[in-house]
């Protein structure tokens, strides 16, 4: 059904629920940062993985990488289902849109949450930024061999965050429309009920 032949009042159906976006972000961010203080219990360090410091750098490992990329999808996953799951029912919209609808909350709610989280870092660590550089006083003597090394292990936790951030975007959009049927069905069930 077409919204031309929606009953009056109805046409107007919001294509974005922002409340739904932000709620999903917020879950996902919360997610986030409880696993990360989990995964910290247990021993591994994932917090600020992307930063350049000289322990992160030296600490870095492809076990670190898939922690920290496990993180960022169960957060986004769980993120992404509230924002489907929150959205109003769209009683007029043909199930093709309302599958591009979930889908974009998931995105828009891993969106807000990256924002978000990278803001929040920004804020947090601009008072320890003396501690990620090198004071100027002390001579700093660089090999070839450590130079390579160091470059490598940039490279390596730069490809981690990427593919962590494109495959828990996937995540979010599809997890989104897992929330968003799920939403149709207790709607379809409820008027059943009346009915």
């Amino acid at each position: 059904m077409s919204l031309n032949n929606a009953p009056l009042g109805l046409a107007d159906e919001r294509e974005i629920s922002w409340s739904a976006v932000f709620a999903g972000a917020v879950v996902a961010l919360a997610v986030s940062i409880v696993l990360t203080i989990l995964a910290t219990g247990f021993g591994f360090n994932f917090a600020f993985a992307g930063l350049p410091s000289k322990s992160s750098l030296a600490t870095f490992s492809p076990l670190f990488g898939a922690g920290s990329i496990a993180v960022q999808v169960l957060a986004a996953g769980f993120g992404g289902y509230v924002a489907g799951r929150l959205r109003p029912h769209w009683a007029y919209s043909h199930a093709d849109e309302a599958h591009f609808r979930d889908t974009a909350h998931g995105l828009l709610a891993w969106a807000v949450s990256t924002l978000a989280g990278l803001v929040l870092a920004v804020t947090l660590l601009t008072s320890y930024a003396d501690q990620f550089i090198t004071p100027t006083d002390t001579p700093l003597i660089i090999t070839a061999d450590a130079a390579q090394r160091a470059a490598n292990i940039a490279m390596q936790a730069a490809f981690f965050t990427a593919f962590g951030m494109i495959l828990s975007a996937f995540i979010a959009a599809v997890a989104a429309r897992v929330g968003g049927l799920r939403n149709e069905q207790m709607h379809l069930r409820a008027g059943e009920r009346v009915a």
